[in-house]
């Protein structure tokens, strides 16, 4: 199982920082919120790019060009991988920069959607220390491929309500990162 902390992510032994969404955790996820959703996902499927780095794991897809994901919650492919041409809003999952190299795809409102509940929500490669997602939770890109290597499909995620944590400096805030021991900025 992997955890959110407020010392960071745990996940199979080890403690890794992690980046959560602007918006905080919120038990009542709403599209376009930047909130992390409060709850307990599954990993379903592993996607990375292939043109940048070797295949984290047996069962991880390829990301191609064409890749999108739609988060138009009034389309009927809301919260749904697609391909380009797509007219409706959606994400390239093909990014020119690296946050989607390596992405673990969740079950949180997928594959059976209720329009508006968040879509995309994902582990990912961080931006930088300290730079909030939209809601997705988002590491060190060493450890992304450290926790791709291991984790399996079906493995939980569990992303307790803030009230779980003891207040304290390492708590998760609006838009922060739950720090690890072995951080750098």
């Amino acid at each position: 199982m992997i955890r959110l902390t407020p010392g960071g992510l745990v996940a199979f032994g080890r403690r890794y920082s992690v980046q959560i969404g602007r918006g905080g955790l919120s038990t009542c996820k709403q599209e376009g919120d930047g909130a992390t959703p409060v709850g307990r996902w599954r990993v379903l499927e592993m996607l990375y790019r292939a043109d940048r780095l070797p295949r984290p794991a047996p069962w991880a897809r390829p990301i191609g060009p064409q890749d999108l994901w739609c988060d138009a919650a009034d389309h009927p492919a809301y919260n749904q991988p697609v391909r380009a041409p797509f007219a409706a809003s959606h994400e390239r999952l093909a990014r020119p920069d690296p946050l989607y190299d390596i992405v673990l795809v969740t079950d949180w409102n997928y594959p059976q959607t209720r329009p508006g509940k968040g879509s995309a929500i994902f582990l990912h490669q961080r931006r930088r220390l300290c730079y909030p997602t939209a809601g997705c939770l988002a590491l060190r890109r060493k450890d992304l491929m450290a926790l791709a290597r291991k984790v399996t499909p079906g493995t939980e995620i569990l992303v307790p309500p803030l009230a779980c944590f003891q207040l304290g400096k390492d708590t998760p805030k609006r838009g922060g990162a739950t720090p690890s021991p072995h951080d750098k900025a």
